[in-house]
Order: structure tokens, then sequence, then C-alpha cells
């Protein structure tokens, strides 16, 4: 029981880091998308194109995957997932080992 309640605490600790990180880039995200806005908007480097707005969108790409990893993938691909997974390949492996096992008792009985 131990073990499994480690398992548990291992588990909520590593989903609230994760947790922690998204909302951080949340904040970073939202704060240099309007230091970026401000700095094209206000600050003239010599480029008269609107180059905020391309690096926002890629940065909100790079956000929403970093959501779906933490909020899709990674919930429901957890340890659980990976014990059945692996007990499915586990069952799928015997099967195979079987069949071949009944090939061979069949092939030998058929030449004697």
């Amino acid at each position: 029981m131990e073990k499994e309640l480690h398992e548990q605490y291992e588990y909520a600790r590593r989903r609230l880091k994760q947790k922690k990180g998204l909302y951080f880039h949340f904040v970073l995200f939202i704060l240099g998308s309007i230091f970026m806005f401000i700095a094209n908007h206000f600050l003239i480097f010599g480029i008269q194109s609107n180059w905020a707005i391309w690096v926002i969108t890629f940065w909100a790409f790079l956000f929403i995957l970093h959501f779906i990893k933490v909020y899709i993938t990674d919930r429901f691909m957890n340890k659980n997932w990976e014990r059945e997974q692996i007990e499915k390949l586990m069952a799928k492996q015997q099967q195979k080992i079987e069949q071949l096992q009944n090939q061979i008792e069949d092939d030998s009985s058929i030449k004697h």
C-alpha cells in the first residue's frame, strides 16, 4: 500500500509541476505579447511591418501545444494507461508464442 501511495504522490507532484509550468508560460506569453506589441507600434526599429503579430501568433501556437500536452495528452496517458498498454502487448506476445508452439507441435506430430 505504501508503494501505491508513493506513486500517487509522485504523480500528483509531477502534474502540479506541469500545471505550474503551463501557468508560468501563459503569464510569460501575455507579458511578452504586450511588450512586443508596444515595441512594434511605439518603438521604431526601422522595420515598418507588423512583426509582433507573427511572433505572437507563433508563440500562441507553441502555448497551445504546451496546453494540449499538459491537459490532454499527459492526463490520459498516465501510469495506468501505460500499464494497460503493456499488459495488452504482453498478452498479444503470449498469444503469438502459444500459436508458434502449437505450430511446432503440429509440425512435429505430422513428421512422426
